[in-house]
């Protein structure tokens, strides 16, 4: 277990963190701060990438593994601050419990995975195999994994911790995310006339229940490969007397292991096919949407929104080495998955690192009004990042 001292200290970083509102391209306060605090505990290197990611790293003295740490530090809006018991951004402690926007989505697990590697490197003088990184992650909530591809590609990981909450459990594995785009095409014409023009709204109406006979696929593990509906929109808008020339409807499809971007839009595309081939008029375009955002320091980040899912065995080396670590340390963690989406989606779903979840606090916690992190658990995370680290790097 953690000193009284380092127990303190991961709680005051974690409230020095809460306290830099750091919306999703607003995150340069929850930066400098992580990276003056990296510079104060000793890491050897602690740089700011062009997407606005802090990326520390403690270098052992023999060579050996690369061990990575992720967490974003990048939080959802708070949408009315007078509905929150505390202040979302002043980080008060009540009952045990650190409240505010982010704490435990995610900065409480940044400040335990940030203050473990410290105090490893100090108990070992860092004396051991390998390198230690711990990096603050921009943009995951609306880019989970974009942002990580630069630091996979400057860190080249061995494994990778991710921190999302999780209760002190280990995670294998997750549902990824592809946000489809239809889009359906018409000829406008006045409303008092519409025999005149093709209604791309009622042809949209066909297309949604056509895709509604869609079953996607169901993994042993994961479970169902959702699709749903989210939204749907018409131009022009508003469409006073003009019958819409064009309409867009988005689905969520939940991504199961060994999905790729070709054969989750392949059922759809043969079934626009088969809708056209019935109907002349119908014209339908199925794709990914692509997004699009400003980052802190000016650089754009974009992409298709299409993030894989991924899932390790509960009996690989990797994941059984951590877990006789933490048994011995006397935890007792369940071995699951994540039931969202993160970061994971690209260091194992696509560039096959080995990568397990591991972080402080209830998943249900993350985007809530009145978000805390039980100090209980923040402490314990980083005693479980500092048993990962012995475990991973020997």
């Amino acid at each position: 277990m953690l000193s009284k001292e380092r127990e303190e200290q991961v709680v005051k970083l974690c409230q020095k963190m809460i306290r830099q509102r750091s919306y999703s391209g607003e995150e340069e306060g929850a930066a400098k701060v992580l990276k003056e605090n990296m510079e104060a505990m000793g890491f050897d290197q602690a740089a700011i990438d062009g997407y606005g990611n802090i990326i520390g790293c403690i270098k052992g003295k023999q060579p050996g593994k690369r061990l990575l740490f992720d967490g974003h530090i990048d939080t959802v809006p708070v949408s009315d601050e007078k509905e929150w018991p505390y202040p979302p951004f002043a980080a008060e402690i009540h009952d045990g419990k650190i409240y505010g926007r982010g704490t435990s989505d995610m900065k409480g697990a940044v400040a335990a995975m940030t203050c473990a590697a410290a105090a490893f490197a100090a108990d070992t003088g860092k004396d051991f195999p390998g390198e230690i990184y711990v990096a603050g992650v921009v943009h995951e909530e609306c880019f989970e994994g974009v942002a990580a591809r630069a630091i996979s590609q400057a860190v080249k990981p061995d494994y990778v911790v991710i921190g999302e909450a999780s209760h002190l459990n280990l995670k294998v594995g997750q549902r990824g995310r592809g946000e489809i785009v239809v889009e359906t095409f018409g000829v406008p014409c006045h409303s008092a006339n519409p025999e005149k023009g093709v209604n791309a709204v009622y042809k949209m109406a066909k297309v949604i229940e056509a895709i509604r006979t869609l079953q996607p696929p169901c993994h042993p593990v994961l479970g169902e490969g959702i699709l749903e509906l989210t939204d749907i929109k018409s131009e022009p808008y508003p469409g006073a007397s003009v019958v819409p020339e064009y309409c867009r409807a988005t689905y969520d499809r939940r991504l199961l292991v060994g999905e790729t971007k070709e054969s989750v839009l392949k059922p759809l595309n043969d079934l626009m096919e088969k809708l056209m081939a019935e109907d002349t008029d119908l014209k339908v375009k199925v794709s990914y949407a692509v997004g699009r955002e400003k980052c802190y320091t000016g650089s754009e980040i974009f992409g298709e929104r299409f993030f894989p899912g991924w899932l390790y065995h509960k009996e690989s080396d990797f994941v059984q080495d951590v877990l006789k670590e933490l048994k011995e340390m006397g935890y007792d963690p369940e071995i699951t998955q994540y039931n969202f989406c993160t970061n994971g989606s690209h260091y194992a779903g696509e560039a096959g690192i080995k990568t397990f979840g591991l972080g402080p606090s209830r998943e249900n916690l993350a985007h809530t009004v009145g978000e805390y992190i039980e100090i209980e658990q923040l402490t314990k995370a980083a005693d479980c990042y500092y048993g990962v680290m012995k475990a991973l790097l020997k």
